[in-house]
């Protein structure tokens, strides 16, 4: 007896809240001293106290007990309790025969044991613990219990749990196990904190009261954080048993992943066969990486296979590597529309992470394919953005920054391709090393404040290394390095310097000095039996090429006002400016042509069909990297007019504030006349420009020739030495223009357009804008009748929508009509369009398509409909025109891990008799 009544009164000290501990301290220990006096004269009992034994209750059929152990005396048993139990309850705390009733979010903490729910029964002699939740007023279910230990966190509806044994009944309990829950209307947990349940219910649903479907668990096992074991097991959707049956299963609810093998998908093609595809295995190699290994298979000989994988170092660097390497065949050998073609595609991305390293960055962008990739591996859905992009390119760049210097390196690979003509242009490598900007005579120790003229002379370098090849796609590997590649070494420094001149004038002199080494040099001859010039003969060496010019520029600001008339137009337009940024420059450079230099050489030949003898000019450095100094002495001065127009109107929303409104942000024109030129003195003029029209950008730009077009001896047009002017008394001619814009609007813009009229609308009837209270009654109603008007019984309307129309125009020259004496314009257009609909928030709709004025044919177009089933996703995909004409329609789970749940429909582009034509 007094063993148990130490048990008891240490199980009371430990579970008397700390708030209470120190006001029964005094009873506490009169308790002690009389418990050890009657210990010390009473005797040993072997009687049992039937308030301690382990079982739940009577009504319970599940025992949380362990069995008796009659080898083992009462003394010998280790304490109930062996750590302090916290609890607490923002309600009440009752103590009652021996239990502690909690009452308002109620938490036990044992261990590392956690308990919360609204309502808490801790027997202290059992070591149970009894928790509920509480039904409210409106009939919804409060307070659940929440049980939390190492294995997880777990809601059920209540739990007898013994903290003797860790042992539990459950009832209607949830656990989140992997991207799955798990469902039971009754568990018993062990004390291996394996829970074992019947009828439980598995499921990616959050609805987890009435999931839309689950797989019905027979009986199983859930080991939390490692796997689930169950035997026979159906799956049920919307509350109908599908005839789908497992006899065991095994699911794995790890955090972390494992390697294993991917299911492939399965279907038929009228064109390649019967498939499977996308089937193959996955290696989590680490925590750092991962590979998968997939393939594709088909009746009649195609097959394809593919390698992925992602890594990341954290704070380091991340990215994702992807191959694909894909054999079509189509039909059959004998027959002659046979044909087989293989393709490959390789896809890198990598970032570093910003923390990494603040002085050197590597990324990399390779998006390299064949040119027929794309129209050969398409897939289920098709990407329009994928076929309508003609050209890939990608980069991969290192750069590194010198701290406490000026200098800056940086080197870089880059590719890039056109799908269409195969053609490929590659530069392996690309380095850059350039100096910042430094003022080599500022003082550094520096008297007054004015600077000395020679003190604003700066000067900076860069330096080029580049190698680079433009060629087929099937030439690629043949090309030889020394006389297909193209290579060269450029060294450039500018020095320059600025200052203010007559209070409104910048003036800008410059001196700029390139210099250029080539590793081989040309020579070109005439070849009679091509009866054309080519090139004779390559030199290998080395070769300094350079070349220097002098420039000098000035610039200032000019502005103008233009007040509207008060009586057209009132006040609200207070003024127009129109500001104009001219600019002049003059440059010079030698002529380079010069035979000191040592750049350019010429020979003559016999031309048969002009009977004459023909002087040939070439440069032996003709087709280098970096060009080659220009011929003739060159003296030009450059002109620039910058406008910008803009408009000051009043602002309606302050009455004392003003609004600028642009009406052309920009509009440029340049040109320049070379004084030194023995003909065709001046330059193109080019224009650009841009601006905005109801909140929409526009940009246009356009090129114009002053000299006319005369035919030459054969009959073809060439530019001649005389002004158009002259002529047909016209400034220029056009060569070619473009214009683009693009709107983009959508419900919200109109939605903001509304609230804003509605909030002046009930502005105007008050002075000064102010707004009634809420709940302010209106004439012949009082407030209380006011305030017991119902509430319109209606749900607000809202279909959120987007649409994005963009425009682009172009006109070029097209044939030379000789009547007019001037080439006639070809007229070419595109119009794409794209949008979005939210039908609901569970439907939406998103379409894309376009039209070619020139070609007069729709563009690829695309529906996609997507409808949101809660766990499921339902979507249809159309390709209504065009020769990728298909559609796709499917239903699936949303949970990655029940990916294979699903049914498709779908009609392959493939099928199509012109798939992949252009």
């Amino acid at each position: 007896m007094p063993t148990d009544l130490f048990r008891q009164l240490r199980i009371i000290s430990i579970l008397i809240p700390k708030q209470y501990k120190y006001s029964l301290s005094n009873v506490r220990t009169g308790l002690l001293s009389a418990l050890l006096f009657l210990f010390a004269i009473s005797t040993a009992s072997n009687a049992q106290n039937p308030l301690m034994q382990d079982t739940l209750s009577e009504a319970a059929p599940d025992t949380l007990s362990q069995p008796a152990d009659t080898t083992q005396t009462k003394e010998s048993r280790p304490p109930v309790i062996e750590a302090e139990v916290d609890y607490s309850a923002t309600d009440s705390v009752k103590f009652t025969g021996g239990k502690v009733f909690l009452y308002g979010d109620a938490s036990v903490s044992y261990q590392d044991v956690l308990l919360t729910a609204y309502q808490i029964e801790l027997d202290l002699d059992s070591s149970l613990a009894y928790a509920t939740g509480r039904i409210d007023s409106t009939g919804a279910e409060t307070g659940l219990p929440v049980f939390k230990d190492p294995s997880g966190e777990y809601t059920m509806r209540s739990i007898r749990y013994n903290f003797e044994t860790e042992k539990a009944i459950i009832e209607h309990v949830v656990t989140e196990q992997g991207e799955g829950y798990v469902v039971s209307d009754r568990a018993k947990k062990l004390e291996d904190n394996v829970y074992c349940l019947r009828n439980g219910k598995y499921t990616t649903c959050t609805n987890h009261d009435h999931p839309h479907f689950y797989l019905n668990m027979t009986k199983a096992k859930v080991i939390p954080g490692k796997k689930i074991i169950t035997g026979p097991a159906y799956l049920v959707i919307e509350d109908v048993t599908m005839p789908f049956v497992v006899p065991f299963g095994f699911v794995p609810s790890s955090s972390t992943y494992s390697s294993g093998f991917i299911l492939p998908s399965y279907g038929e093609e009228s064109n390649r066969g019967f498939f499977l595809r996308d089937g193959g295995y996955y290696w989590a190699a680490n925590d750092y990486f991962d590979l998968s290994l997939t393939g594709d298979i088909y009746t009649n000989g195609s097959w394809g296979t593919r390698m992925a994988s992602k890594y990341k170092l954290r704070y380091r660097f991340s990215g994702n590597f992807n191959f694909q390497y894909i054999t079509n065949i189509t039909s059959e050998k004998e027959l002659p529309d046979y044909s087989k073609s293989t393709d490959m595609s390789i896809n890198w991305s990598h970032s570093q992470d910003s923390k990494a390293n603040p002085y050197r960055r590597f990324s990399a962008s390779v998006n390299f394919s064949t040119s027929s990739f794309d129209r050969n591996n398409v897939g289920s859905i098709i990407n329009p953005r994928q076929l309508a992009t003609n050209t890939k390119r990608s980069s991969i760049s290192y750069s590194r920054q010198f701290p406490g210097t000026p200098f800056n390196f940086s080197a870089n690979a880059q590719h890039s391709q056109n799908s269409r003509d195969t053609t490929i242009d590659l530069t392996i490598p690309n380095l850059t090393l350039t100096m910042n900007r430094i003022y080599p005579f500022k003082s550094k120790n520096k008297v007054g404040s004015k600077e000395s003229w020679y003190e604003k002379i700066s000067l900076s370098y860069t330096g080029n290394a580049s190698n680079r090849i433009s060629t087929k796609e099937s030439e690629l590997m043949d090309a030889s390095l020394a006389q297909d590649w193209k290579n060269g070494i450029q060294h450039s420094i500018p020095v320059s310097m600025n200052f203010k001149f007559l209070r409104h004038f910048t003036f800008s002199p410059s001196f700029n000095y390139k210099e250029r080494w080539y590793f081989k040099s040309i020579e070109k001859s005439y070849d009679e039996e091509q009866q054309q010039v080519v090139v004779s003969d390559t030199t290998q060496g080395f070769n300094r090429v350079y070349d220097y010019n002098f420039s000098v520029g000035t610039q200032t600001k000019l502005y103008t006002f233009f007040r509207p008339s008060r009586w057209l137009f009132g006040d609200g337009i207070q003024a127009i400016r129109h500001m104009m940024t001219p600019s002049v420059s003059f440059s010079y450079s030698p002529d380079f042509g010069d035979p000191k230099y040592g750049y350019y050489d010429w020979f003559e030949y016999y031309d048969a069909r002009r009977d004459e003898v023909v002087r040939h000019d070439y440069s032996i450095y003709e087709g280098s990297m970096y060009g080659v100094p220009g011929r003739g002495e060159s003296g030009s001065m450059s002109f620039g007019l910058n406008n910008n127009l803009e408009m000051k109107i009043k602002s309606r929303k302050d009455s004392t504030g003003f609004k600028k409104i642009p009406i052309l942000e920009s509009l440029n024109l340049s040109t320049s006349y070379n004084f030194l030129a023995d003909s065709m003195n001046w330059s193109r003029i080019n224009m650009s420009g841009r601006t905005k029209v109801l909140g929409t950008a526009v940009n246009f730009n356009a090129l114009f020739d002053p000299y006319t077009i005369k035919l030459d001896e054969r009959g073809n047009p060439t530019r001649v030495n005389t002004l158009l002017w002259n002529d047909k008394k016209k400034l220029a001619r056009l060569e070619n223009a473009s214009l683009s814009f693009g709107l983009n609007f959508g419900s919200k813009d109109f939605q903001k357009k509304n609230d804003q009229q509605d909030q002046q609308g009930d502005n105007s009837e008050f002075p000064d804008g102010e707004r009634p209270p809420e709940n302010l009654p209106t004439q012949g109603q009082d407030q209380q009748t006011a305030a017991n008007t119902p509430t319109p019984e209606y749900a607000p309307f809202s279909m959120p929508w987007n649409l994005s129309l963009n425009y682009n125009m172009r006109i070029v020259q097209d044939k030379f009509n000789t009547e007019k004496m001037a080439y006639d314009k070809k007229f070419t257009a595109d119009i794409s369009l794209n949008g979005n609909v939210t039908l609901t928030p569970k439907w939406s709709v998103n379409f894309s398509t376009g039209y070619n004025l020139d070609r007069k044919e729709i563009s690829h177009t695309n529906v996609r409909i997507n409808r949101d089933l809660h766990c499921w996703s339902m979507s249809f995909n159309l390709v209504p025109v065009g020769s990728y004409k298909s559609y796709f329609f499917t239903i699936s789970v949303n949970s990655s891990m029940l990916r294979d749940l699903k049914y498709e429909k779908r009609s392959h582009p493939r099928d199509n008799p012109g798939f992949g034509s252009f």
